[in-house]
């Protein structure tokens, strides 16, 4: 068979569903290829579209999500969603074009070293020179993408291999069974948490790849230990739970910080050294580490645990789950004392009566309105961390925000995506104006799929994260103003239907209303950033830990 067509063969036999992206002419063979293949091409309108929704994908799966793009700009193009794959763990194979490499009559026109510039923001990049080879790389890739930590694959197909004939055929799809940690290592994790004063479960963002819900919440129930979250580990555990003290948005100088700091020992979950810290190690200080993980701890000044449990983290959390006494040393009124805090100052301060609507407000409105498991989807900006700190997650995976690369221009594309994977369940994009009109062009790709989907734009007129840090660094405000177009119009050019809110309480109302009507809804919500001062910056600074 031709070349292509067997790289399409070894897809279908990896359980491949969609392919995201832009043909280029180097593709033609592969396109003819996938015409009458079981995968489905999804065509979007940017490259990047297409690489945050193969991400996305495999973010939700745990499988491979898979894209296209032809040589040159085309490729260049993957380059922001190949590091955001890499570094928020999300298994991706990123496939593109090139010229042909036996004979070329075109000489360097478009043609840059693709596969040399994705080795530093993949875990593999190769390029295919032979057609026998494409069996063993694509079952190589696809295992290398989806271990532990998963991330990012390249592969290169020029023109001409991919129109070469070979009578190869795909490898066996087989599993492999993840390690576990020795009865040493969770006998001696059971003994520091059993000698521990206030031990503290910190879940971060491997957890939430690894499904591991159900174990963590068996060790919190047997043993009552308190627990928080990275943004990327919200909803690990129903965030309703009454141990939970709340999500780490900031780094440092929150109410969840005074616990950070009164623990003495800290039980951390899935850490990944990529997501932002909730809380800075001393070797001068009393606080101790258990990393529990599937790899080992990757040591930096901040972060040098005293013990690590690696492995499969089903397997081993239940293991120690089923080791562990409850113990007298344990003292956690500081812990109860401080979650009423919490509860008081973020989780009920939600509805002030202004318009443009706060922050506050705006997460309140939300989640009263949507399903206990609707998606949320993210781009990269102020409002970020105001849902992060004030947004309740009742399941894994419904608040998909990025904490690793922190890109902009994601929250749209991711969406679409989410919607294919879970098409039963609610699914909402929150983007700043800025982010979204970085990839806004996907809004015709939401059409064209007649994907029920909703869009808020928070609207400031301006990039409001880099302008809260501007002012607090004692920097008069310049060069962050921007001018955007009418959204209810844009939208409506898309085919979609445009909203906008004028008044306070309007939002509860229309989001129910466009989650009612199967369509690609954006809603315009202007939105007062002034509470980062008041909240983020006057608050935190005058609060009491309750020491």
């Amino acid at each position: 068979m031709k070349a292509s067509d067997l790289l399409v063969k070894c897809l279908e036999n990896e359980g491949v569903e969609y392919i995201f992206g832009i043909p280029g002419e180097e593709n033609l063979d592969f396109l003819e290829s996938l015409r009458e293949s079981s995968i489905r091409l999804i065509l979007t309108r940017h490259e990047q579209g297409a690489g945050f929704m193969a991400a996305t994908y495999g973010r939700l799966t745990g499988k491979t999500g898979v894209c296209l793009a032809t040589l040159g700009p085309g490729a260049t193009n993957f380059v922001t969603c190949s590091a955001y794959a890499l570094l928020g763990g999300m298994p991706t194979l990123f496939i593109t074009g090139q010229k042909p490499i036996k004979k070329s009559k075109q000489g360097r026109f478009q043609i840059i070293d693709i596969v040399q510039m994705m080795q530093p923001i993949t875990k593999f990049s190769k390029q295919i020179v032979n057609a026998n080879n494409i069996p063993h790389l694509i079952r190589e890739s696809f295992r290398i993408a989806e271990s532990e930590k998963p991330g990012a694959i390249h592969l290169e197909l020029p023109e001409d291999i991919a129109s070469e004939q070979t009578d190869r055929l795909p490898f066996q799809v087989t599993e492999v069974d993840p390690p576990r940690a020795a009865w040493q290592a969770i006998e001696k994790a059971v003994e520091m948490i059993e000698n521990a004063r206030r031990p503290l479960v910190l879940i971060a963002s491997g957890a939430n790849r690894n499904k591991i819900g159900q174990e963590v919440h068996s060790f919190l129930d047997k043993t009552g230990i308190y627990f928080c979250n990275t943004q990327m580990g919200k909803g690990v555990v129903d965030e309703r739970h009454a141990q939970f003290l709340g999500t780490a948005a900031l780094s440092e100088g929150d109410y969840l910080h005074c616990a950070i700091n009164r623990a003495d020992l800290i039980i951390n979950i899935g850490h990944d050294v990529t997501e932002k810290p909730p809380f800075f190690m001393d070797e001068k200080g009393q606080l101790k580490v258990i990393h529990v993980s599937f790899y080992p701890a990757q040591m930096d000044d901040i972060y040098f645990p005293q013990h690590e449990v690696i492995g499969c983290l089903r397997t081993n959390l239940k293991k120690i789950t089923q080791k562990i006494k409850q113990s007298t040393n344990w003292d956690f009124d500081y812990f109860a004392r401080i979650k009423e805090e919490i509860e008081t100052n973020i989780y009920a301060q939600t509805h002030p009566d202004t318009f443009p609507n706060t922050p506050q407000r705006i997460v309140s409105e939300i989640r009263e309105t949507v399903e206990g498991n609707a998606i949320l989807t993210f781009d990269n900006g102020m409002y970020k961390i105001w849902f992060a700190r004030n947004y309740k997650a009742y399941h894994p995976n419904t608040v998909l925000l990025d904490n690793a690369l922190a890109t902009m221009g994601a929250g749209l594309p991711v969406a679409i995506a989410a919607k294919l994977v879970h098409p039963e369940q609610q699914v909402i994009a929150i983007c700043g104006d800025g982010g979204f009109m970085m990839n806004s062009q996907e809004m015709e790709t939401a059409v064209r799929l007649k994907l029920h989907l909703v869009v808020i734009v928070l609207r400031d007129d301006g990039y409001g994260m880099i302008k809260w840090k501007q002012g607090g660094s004692g920097f008069p405000d310049f060069g962050l103003d921007f001018g955007n177009p009418d959204f209810v119009l844009y939208a409506e050019s898309y085919g979609a239907q445009g909203h906008r809110i004028e008044k306070n309480g309007a939002l509860q109302t229309k989001l129910s209303e466009c989650l009612k009507v199967p369509a690609v809804h954006l809603i315009e919500v202007p939105i007062d950033y002034s509470e980062n001062e008041r909240v983020l910056l006057k608050e935190l600074q005058e609060k009491t830990c309750l020491l």
